[in-house]
């Protein structure tokens, strides 16, 4: 796609020329394919990290599954917290106020950097006791709660990451976090390979070599990922200070030192988001816990699941990322009949888009799974729960999506109520009643129901057009 274009079109919303329908789905796409393709890469980190550790076992695989919502939990405090800052940047931008924007962009720094070791000391703090608390056999708490650990070292790195991908994003630069995510995924796949495995003999076309690793198996795969993170924050956070036409920080001089109103108009924003994750994935902590009575194949078929579910996701959660800069850009400069058509674009982009992938997934599931693990049970189960989940996309892909276009509004507060809502007053309750008959496939015919509640309940918010203000 071409990113000069995306810049034209975008100065034609910020300088109130009329665009075409024509113009606004090409811009539509333009910023949301590089948007999916890095959600999609991000996710393929998970399924790379779920592969290679699967190959060792399940326990293995469990270890990693039974932590994964609580690493979660942390990732997403550290996304909302992010957010605050760049969908005020976008308003800016979108009313050329980049002085100010540059200004949210330097306290922003201070701020997420200070919230995500106030985050890093909170796991520390857990990261022991956390995996009998979540209910997990003996045999896999030691790894379950060294990979934890190792995750919640790294999270300064990645709260920087999540910053400098939304405040490109909201310059509307989606190109960088997309290529720098893919380098991620590839610096995963390296470190990986060289940290979880021993050093083993190898056959490349017929000549044998010996591959040197370091045999640390769960935790290397935690490290592998955390150097990932270190390396593409810095390349981020380089791209954004010092290289991007709109926010780099080399122009003038300026403050790192938080402001009140800033902090105040950012907190407006994130702090819903923040209660809402701190819920939700309470939520689906809980659902770990409905999962781990069930055993260590459920456990370990139930990460992998969702893992693999997420492939078919994140596309809607790429197309929900250009909503919001779309969004937050016409907001920011005064035009509300075209917010409202680029939120229609975007949500129906994303029904369509992913109702094309639960298509995919409810075919290829025994492949998908059979990538992740050899564990022949693990396998079954798991496609058994993936083509339930395949009906749910389209209705997941509205509620994803809507989201976005009321975070690019600012209107959090009310969207988080219905999040939260549905997940406890829906999705825990039907789990709670089905997993004892149905076992896991129960579980996940919960969250298939919910999931197109959710979805249902996110159109009528949109279709009612109050959040326009």
């Amino acid at each position: 796609m071409n990113g000069k274009q995306s810049y034209r079109f975008l100065k034609m919303v910020q300088d109130g020329h009329r665009m075409t329908f024509g113009q606004q789905l090409m811009l539509t796409v333009q910023l949301s394919i590089p948007a999916i393709i890095s959600q999609l890469s991000s996710i393929l980190m998970q399924f790379i990290d779920a592969s290679m550790v699967g190959s060792l076992g399940a326990e293995a695989s469990a270890s990693i599954g039974l932590v994964s919502t609580t690493t979660w939990l942390f990732g997403g405090l550290a996304t909302a917290c992010a957010t605050g800052f760049y969908v005020m940047v976008s308003h800016f931008l979108g009313a050329k106020d980049t002085a100010n924007a540059r200004s949210v962009l330097r306290q922003s720094i201070t701020m997420t950097l200070i919230f995500s070791f106030i985050l890093m000391a909170a796991g520390l703090a857990v990261c022991g006791p956390l995996p009998r608390w979540l209910g997990g056999e003996e045999a896999i708490c030691g790894d379950a709660s060294v990979y934890f650990m190792i995750f919640i070292l790294s999270l300064p790195f990645l709260q920087l990451n999540m910053l400098a991908s939304g405040m490109l994003r909201s310059c509307g630069n989606m190109y960088t976090p997309t290529a720098l995510n893919i380098l991620m995924c590839l610096l995963d796949v390296v470190f990986n390979f060289f940290l979880i495995f021993p050093t083993r003999m190898i056959d490349i076309a017929g000549v044998s070599l010996t591959v040197p690793g370091a045999g640390l198996g769960v935790p290397g795969a935690a490290i592998g990922t955390a150097l990932a993170y270190m390396v593409v924050a810095a390349l981020l956070m380089r791209s954004l200070c010092i290289k991007s036409p709109e926010l780099r920080l080399t122009q003038e001089k300026g403050s790192f030192r938080p402001t009140k109103k800033c902090f105040v108009n950012a907190m407006k924003i994130a702090l819903p988001m923040g209660c809402e994750r701190v819920v939700m994935c309470g939520a689906q902590i809980m659902s770990t816990v409905i999962v781990a009575p069930l055993g260590t194949i459920a456990i370990a078929a139930n990460s992998f699941a969702i893992t693999a579910e997420s492939i078919c996701y994140m596309p809607g959660y790429g197309i929900s990322n250009a909503a919001t800069t779309l969004v937050g850009q016409s907001i920011g400069a005064g035009r509300k009949e075209l917010t409202w058509r680029f939120a229609n674009i975007s949500v129906w982009m994303g029904i369509a888009v992913m109702a094309i992938m639960g298509v995919v997934m409810y075919v290829t599931a025994p492949f998908i799974m059979g990538i992740m693990t050899p564990v022949d049970e693990v396998v079954d189960l798991g496609a058994r729960i993936l083509r339930i989940e395949a009906f749910a996309e389209p209705m997941y892909a509205a509620a994803i999506v809507v989201y976005g276009v009321f975070v690019g509004a600012g209107s959090t507060l009310a969207s988080s109520i219905m999040n939260l809502a549905s997940i406890w007053g829906v999705r825990l309750s039907l789990a709670a009643v089905l997993a004892p008959r149905y076992g896991l496939e129960g579980v996940w015919i919960a969250m298939c129901i919910e999931l197109c509640f959710r979805g249902a309940i996110f159109l009528f918010r949109l279709y009612r057009k109050k959040w326009l203000g």
